[in-house]
């Protein structure tokens, strides 16, 4: 194949890189090769090597059209603690509030309460004389000689990069600015991020963590890019390099260089992305997405085909499911849930004799026990492998070899003699209670977003997903499950499909009472300007705007999202219009609006996306129209009748639409494993994807 327009994705992940390439007809060649923590790029090289050798792509030739990529090198960093040597420059009187958090507790009645250790030391945070009003007025003048003399302690102290957060500088950031030239006119070297430009809103706690964390990343980031750009173009690969960022859409290596926090969630954004456009071809307006891989499990809700998105999330949680218990970051986002919960997370038992799962994985080096790999720990992979799940014939990474006897040895290791049970009894223990985790996970995001799971649809994908998801299902009182094609690499071609968008958020306060049109027609003018500089790095095609406002009442302290109209400027009758918009908002939030009460604005953002074409509408169908040869079976773990049977095993290449296969069933392919319940069917639809139902007569036993 030497044409043009190939594309590849890459999405790098805690235990498996996946590299797809999109040929020119629109259709996918993947593959999976364990992840090089040491050289992430190494794993990457590999697998595009790979794939080029499998499709005859000669990419000295220039066949590659583009390459986006994703990644959790920010991720770990951060959770690992291991990025950079990063001070924090702040106003004076400021130096502790990454570390005094806010009036917030996780857990409001534990008295011995241990809060997340703030990412940089008391001994790396400085200060200097300056200070702004929160109007943006000058309270104190920036004192540029203390400033100098602040710099020359960092110089000699020899950070790699400095993070600077001064009071207020949202609304003027001016003295961050100029304290960055002061710096860098010193250090050309250093790296330096200032908190007006990498998260321009109010709330210091919050402003402070998100341009500690970019700080933190920025060597580590740029480094890494850097050389995955050189090695790429070094094999002839010398198309643009984009990378998906948290929100869900594609920015220049340029962009994700200076910004690397809005990597964060990279992977799982991908992942969102693949799930909101299978949600659209199948006409599915309310989805649960499940994506499971080797490291994590991340759950995100779907209506109307956009996945839900946020201002901010929470880094590294320390108590699962807290919210406040781990680092937030002030940046768009895709809003999920993510928990330690994958096919690599090690099972142990704790001091209350209690199966735990996680959050710590063996990730690729040594990995699982059954890896043969040198790892010891028993992991969610071993207790699938020993229940028949998965066999060393159809696993899906071709250069591992599983082995059932190091699986077994360490289930009974880690699980089993503190326990008194043997290896069966050990691995339905994980198995259930990484279901269990998972689903609450799911019931707790639902809860937080307002939702009812009820009539929603889970779409599978990830290496691990299919594995667990009609389990899942059934705990979460599901209806339909589709494991569309390709569902092992989700991600990574969900980077493929992905638009190239912006969103760009900034505070500005103004009220009802006496609205600054002004005020936020130039902020709209200048979030839009700033969106749409960074989409135009990467496509010159024509785009569309979203406008949102966060507003709240007067007194309150949190917000809620308005959408406004993506092009009308505001004039003397834009109280009157907020007003409406707010109140009708409100109503759809909490039921009742107030009376009464004056309305202020918060924060603005403006999201700049390219145009994606929308999916050809695909009907899913539950007829069966062909039969099935079942020429292999072996002895599995059924979860609804609570042990062993004959368990069919086919090959999802084998079936052809129309195609049902009535539970117990495993589904075997390349890349990952389908397993179904005694009391599913699963229905082989036309464009490849399979569909899950629960059996009419076993509907009741369903829900356990």
């Amino acid at each position: 194949m030497t044409g043009t327009g190939i594309r590849i994705g890459a999405d790098v992940g805690g235990t498996f890189t996946d590299v797809v390439l999109q040929r020119t007809d629109g259709s996918y060649a993947s593959t999976k090769v364990l992840t090089t923590h040491d050289a992430p790029e190494r794993a990457i090289l590999d697998g595009v090597a790979r794939l080029a050798d499998e499709e005859n792509v000669d990419l000295a030739a220039g066949a590659v059209a583009q390459f986006i990529h994703g990644t959790t090198l920010a991720t770990n960093a951060l959770i690992e603690r291991r990025g950079a040597r990063t001070a924090l420059v702040t106003t004076h009187g400021f130096r502790d509030v990454i570390e005094t958090r806010t009036e917030s507790r996780f857990e409001q009645y534990d008295l011995d309460i241990v809060l997340p250790t703030p990412l940089i030391e008391r001994k790396d945070r400085f200060t200097v004389t300056e200070r702004r009003s929160a109007r943006g007025d000058v309270l104190i003048e920036f004192d540029e000689v203390e400033a100098r003399a602040l710099i020359e302690r960092l110089a000699s102290a020899g950070y790699e990069s400095v993070a600077v957060g001064f009071i207020h500088s949202y609304v003027d950031g001016t003295n961050e600015r100029r304290f960055r030239e002061l710096l860098l006119e010193r250090l050309p070297d250093v790296s330096v991020s200032i908190s007006c430009e990498v998260s321009p809103q109010m709330r210091e706690y919050e402003r402070f963590n998100t341009v500690c964390a970019n700080a933190y990343v920025q060597p580590l980031m740029a480094s890494y890019l850097v050389r995955l750009r050189d090695e790429l173009q070094v094999r002839g690969i010398t198309c643009p390099l984009y990378l998906v960022h948290s929100g869900g859409g594609l920015m220049s290596v340029e962009s994700a260089a200076e910004f690397p926090v809005r990597l964060v969630e990279s992977g799982p954004a991908g992942g969102a992305i693949f799930a909101a456009d299978i949600a659209a071809r199948y006409g599915r307006d309310r989805v649960l997405s499940f994506d499971m891989g080797g490291t994590t499990a991340k759950i995100s809700l779907i209506d109307d085909y956009r996945p839900a998105t946020a201002k901010s999330f929470e880094v590294d949680r320390t108590a699962r499911f807290k919210k406040g218990s781990g680092m937030p970051i002030s940046i768009p986002v895709i809003d999920m849930i993510e928990i330690g919960a994958g096919g690599g997370s090690i099972a142990s038992v704790d001091s209350l004799d209690q199966i735990r799962i996680g959050p710590h994985s063996a990730g690729s080096e040594p990995g699982p026990a059954a890896y043969s790999l040198g790892g010891q720990d028993a992991t969610v992979t071993d207790a699938n492998l020993q229940l028949g799940r998965l066999h060393p014939d159809t696993f899906g990474a071709t250069d591992i070899d599983l082995s059932p006897r190091f699986a077994a040895e360490a289930l009974v290791r880690s699980v089993g003699e503190r326990l008194g049970l043997d290896a069966d009894t050990a691995a339905v223990g994980v198995a259930e209670v990484v279901d269990e985790n998972m689903a609450n996970a799911a019931r707790a995001h639902a809860v937080e977003s307002g939702k009812d799971l009820g009539g929603y649809t889970m779409i599978a994908f990830g290496g691990g997903a299919p594995l667990h998801a009609a389990r899942l299902m059934d705990k979460l009182g599901l209806d339909e499950l589709i494991v569309p094609p390709g569902a092992g690499v989700g991600s990574a071609i969900g980077f493929l499909v992905a638009p190239f968008s912006y969103e760009a958020i900034r505070s500005f306060y103004t009220s009802t009472l006496d609205f600054d049109v002004e005020g936020s027609n130039a902020v709209l003018d200048s979030l839009t300007e700033e969106a749409m500089a960074f989409v135009r790095q990467g496509t010159a095609d024509e785009v569309t705007v979203e406008r949102q406002v966060s507003m709240r009442y007067a007194g309150q302290g949190w917000e809620i999202p308005v959408t406004l109209d993506a092009t009308t400027a505001f004039d003397d009758f834009a109280a009157d219009l907020l007003s409406a918009e707010f109140t009708k908002a409100y109503e759809g939030f909490f039921g009742r609006a107030i009376d009464d009460l004056a309305i202020e604005t918060v924060s603005w953002a403006v999201r700049v996306s390219s145009i994606v074409p929308i999916p050809e509408r695909v009907e899913l169908s539950t007829e069966s129209t062909a039969r099935i040869a079942v020429d292999t079976t072996r002895d599995a773990y059924d979860a609804v009748t609570g042990g062993r049977v004959e368990t069919p095993v086919l090959h999802r290449d084998d079936l052809v639409a129309g195609a049902a296969v009535e539970g117990p069933a495993i589904i075997a392919e390349q890349q990952t494993t389908t397993v179904i319940g005694s009391h599913h069917v699963c229905t082989m639809q036309a464009d490849g994807s399979l569909l899950v139902t629960r059996t009419r007569s076993r509907e009741n036993g369903a829900r356990t």
